[in-house]
């Protein structure tokens, strides 16, 4: 199993708000309903760099509109592959949220690890393990630790 780390990032929350938050994947379904939202949009723009373009963006808002969500998983299309979850395999209030993929070609996980900090703030580090061939990994290394990075980012401007 390849693990890939994101750097730590501060979140400016309590770490109960924060494990509340992302603990219950339900809590997804606020992305979705702000998906037409034009502001919502330019905030996604302005995260994703000069690296996201209108397809790319489009794309991203076909998959999240089709997510199916409950408090324990996310369930997406992946084409020929069919539906890929992502399912919640441990909580550690307030410290943990485990993951683990379902239905992927790709066994993986993904941890959620939340520390308090002395001044109120939250620190949080994301990891993603995956189950890849050799092959695989050369390919993908660069884009899995760049996507993790970007996962964390995104986690750590949501409103807690």
């Amino acid at each position: 199993m390849t693990k890939y780390e994101s750097t730590v990032k501060k979140i400016y929350a309590p770490v109960g708000n924060v494990y509340a938050k992302l603990s219950d994947l339900s809590n997804l379904r606020a992305i979705q309903e702000r998906l037409g939202d034009p502001n919502f949009e330019q905030v996604v723009r302005q995260q994703a760099g000069d690296k996201i373009s209108e397809e790319q963006l489009q794309q991203l808002r076909s998959v999240v509109e089709r997510m199916q969500l409950d408090r324990d998983s996310v369930t997406v299309e992946a084409g020929p592959v069919g539906n890929v979850s992502l399912r919640v395999v441990e909580r550690e209030d307030p410290k943990l949220v485990k993951f683990q993929t379902e239905n992927s070609p790709v066994a993986g996980n993904l941890w959620i690890q939340l520390l308090p900090a002395a001044d109120g703030t939250t620190a949080m580090k994301v990891t993603l393990g995956a189950d890849l061939n050799f092959f695989l990994k050369q390919m993908l290394k660069g884009k899995l630790k760049d996507g993790v990075e970007r996962l964390a980012d995104m986690l750590a401007m949501l409103p807690y």
